[in-house]
């Protein structure tokens, strides 16, 4: 495991929400982060998808760990997120990537997939700006 992966894994472990969710970091590398979640009945809606809240924190999650990859310690100043379909099966995976990024800020885009079945769906597509912390 690289240095990065392991300093995103530790800062995924201080973030209380990411645990309670139980949030993991699959990859961090140099402007792309991957991260996953498991589905539980918990993190439903009343008509038996995952709640919206929480793809839309698993996309800015992803958007500021592709982000901060390339900036440092990073927060998201905006995000912008389009549901495709309800999201349905056993895992929430999280694909983001750096579209363009300078000295304070990047710009990156995410997909929100569901796996089920052994297959994979598009669920949500996401973009923000990350910004640097100073």
């Amino acid at each position: 495991m690289t240095e990065l992966f392991e300093f995103g894994r530790r800062v995924l472990g201080e973030q209380p929400f990411s645990v309670l969710l139980g949030t993991e970091l699959e990859v961090l590398e140099e402007g792309k982060a991957v991260l996953a979640l498991a589905v539980r009945e918990e993190l439903k809606q009343q008509h038996g998808f995952v709640h919206g809240g929480v793809v839309s924190y698993l996309a800015d999650n992803a958007l500021t760990y592709a982000g901060g990859s390339v900036l440092g310690d990073s927060v998201t100043s905006e995000y912008k997120i389009n549901y495709l379909r309800p999201a349905k099966g056993e895992k929430l995976v999280a694909r983001a990537s750096v579209l363009s990024s300078g000295k304070r800020q990047a710009v990156c885009q995410c997909q929100v997939v569901a796996i089920a079945d052994g297959g994979e769906r598009v669920v949500a597509v996401a973009q923000g700006t990350i910004t640097k912390v100073e």
